[in-house]
């Protein structure tokens, strides 16, 4: 089914678009765009933490690195606050190696002792330096005299260990701040480098849809599916759609009533649903070919298979055992009419001959003659009714002997054939014996004393049939193939199809529990044997008043 065109889906909107392709970019766009902007976020939250910490602890080192010096201690008990003293010069040496905004050593009143502006000496410090006097160590980020920055205070303690003093170190928050906003423009560009390898990952993942999908749209999908279903559900053809696995991935209402199967087939690999045989082999690609044929549960296939781009087929089925039945109708009524047109000329010779011995006045060889020709009829018949009791068999043996005859083979009866008027399936054995039989009569016409010999004999409920032939016969090596659907060694029949005969006979036979065997004859051709298990009905269950008597069959086939 092709894909709608664009001018075939109304008349184009603005907004969001309705091909899944543009559906599934955008998506896929957005959702990159947003992870993008989430990492970003979450990687800054906590680096503007970590750059406070990381400035905080530098100018706790500091303050540690200061109060560790073996003279500032002394020289804040033993000197005056002033700008030149040596606790200001030994504060700002530290400031200036450091890189700190400030450096100030307090005694143990708060009053500076050192500050960068030296104005601010021998004041109190602006922010309480009680945690640091009562000897214990502090990071933070407030505000002083100087503006907001990132501090640190330790306590100050003389030869004895006591608390002289704190010293109190800040690193300007400005710097943290710009070292954050320094690192932006490079986050961004990782971000921004990542979401363009993203939007390209996404637009060539949507092109590969778009190429799958037909540049359809989420609603043509939809309406597709439907119109599949439906189609797929209301044709009168099987459809059987398989993975490159041989799974089964469809199996719509006619496969499954043309192949006994039910809607738990589908997903279930094929040999695992199929015992094998020529169909599992023309649905699984073994047998190739157009309008192969096919034997599944009695019914005659006809299966076309073709290749899926994935690996996979879609195989269609046609059902054509009534098709197949008019053909083999189709057969004997041509071979009737041949035998008919025959007899006639036959007829005509026996009327001329009549004639003659009429007009020559010779009245007692004109009865004998026909006295003979009515009698010899007449003697088959009553054979082959005294033998085969189910009227259906008896009919078809006599129809087929006269056919026979009239191609130049005689037909006749095995024997110790004895076959009791207790046949459970009468049409069904009907069948077998008619194939066998017209097989044989091909094969024996036009060899030298062409013969039929037909057994049919009960054992218990078992019907035990046996057809000889003096053809050609049958190699070893076939005896194995003889029994596939489509293999014949004779010519085209009128409806096209041959090789289903001798399969409809397997089928029958495996129906009912039994089996079809061929070998070879005594003397050339070929014997083939069929036996049907409970084919007949016990002795109790049979009833011949309502048992058809041969001179009431119409049917003689």
């Amino acid at each position: 089914m092709n894909a709608p065109s664009i001018s075939d889906r109304g008349p184009r909107r603005f907004g969001w678009p309705q091909r899944v392709f543009s559906q599934v970019l955008l998506m896929q766009l957005a959702i990159i765009t947003g992870v993008t902007v989430l990492v970003t976020g979450l990687f800054l939250a906590p680096l503007s933490a970590q750059l406070d910490d990381e400035a905080m602890r530098r100018a706790l080192a500091i303050a540690q690195s200061t109060a560790a010096q073996p003279g500032i201690a002394e020289d804040l008990r033993t000197t005056e606050a002033s700008a030149s003293g040596p606790v200001q010069s030994a504060a700002e040496r530290i400031r200036r190696a450091t890189g700190a905004e400030y450096v100030v050593v307090m005694d143990h009143r708060g009053v500076r002792w050192s500050h960068p502006e030296t104005d601010r000496i021998g004041e109190v410090v602006s922010t309480d330096p009680g945690d640091a006097l009562r000897g214990r160590e502090v990071m933070e980020i407030d505000s002083g005299t100087l503006g907001r920055s990132a501090r640190g205070k330790v306590p100050l303690r003389g030869p004895g260990d006591e608390v002289v003093g704190a010293v109190s170190v800040g690193i300007e928050y400005d710097s943290v701040r710009a070292r954050l906003l320094g690192a932006i423009p490079g986050l961004l560009a990782y971000a921004g480098g990542a979401l363009a390898v993203g939007a390209l990952a996404a637009y060539l993942i949507s092109r590969r849809l778009q190429r799958q999908t037909h540049d359809l749209a989420f609603s043509d999908i939809s309406a597709l599916l439907t119109e599949r279903e439906a189609m797929l559900h209301s044709i009168r053809e099987g459809v059987v759609a398989l993975d490159g696995t041989g799974r089964i991935r469809l199996l719509n209402d006619e496969a499954q009533r043309l192949l006994g199967l039910g809607p738990e087939a589908a997903g279930r690999p094929l040999a695992e649903v199929l015992d094998g045989g020529r169909t599992a082999d023309v649905l699984a690609g073994r047998v190739v070919g157009d309008d192969l044929l096919a034997v599944q549960g009695g019914r005659v296939l006809l299966a076309n298979r073709m290749e899926t781009d994935d690996g996979g087929a879609v195989v269609t089925l046609r059902d054509r055992t009534e098709l197949e039945h008019l053909g083999r109708e189709l057969d004997s009524t041509t071979g009737l009419i041949d035998a008919l047109r025959a007899q006639d000329h036959e007829h005509a010779n026996r009327l001329h001959t009549l004639l003659g011995l009429l007009e020559l006045e010779m009245h007692e060889d004109a009865m004998e003659f026909v006295t003979e020709v009515v009698g010899v009829h007449r003697a088959t018949a009553e054979q082959v009714t005294e033998k085969v009791q189910d009227p259906l068999l008896a009919a078809l043996l006599v129809g087929k002997a006269t056919v026979a005859a009239e191609r130049g083979v005689s037909l006749r009866l095995a024997p110790g054939t004895l076959l009791p008027d207790r046949v459970v399936d009468p049409r069904g054995l009907v069948t077998v014996v008619g194939n066998l039989v017209d097989n044989a009569t091909d094969a024996a016409a036009g060899s030298g004393d062409a013969r039929i010999e037909v057994g049919l004999r009960a054992e218990g409920r078992t019907v035990v049939l046996r057809v000889r032939d003096s053809g050609p016969g049958i190699a070893p090596e076939q005896y194995a193939s003889i029994f596939t659907e489509g293999w014949s060694t004779k010519d085209l029949p009128a409806h096209g199809k041959r090789g289903l005969g001798l399969a409809l006979v397997r089928r029958l036979a495996e129906r009912q529990g039994g089996s079809v065997t061929v070998a070879g004859a005594d003397g050339g051709g070929a014997v083939f044997t069929v036996v049907l298990p409970e084919a007949l009905a016990g002795p109790e269950t049979a009833d011949p008043a309502t048992a058809p008597h041969p001179a009431t069959t119409g049917d003689s086939r």
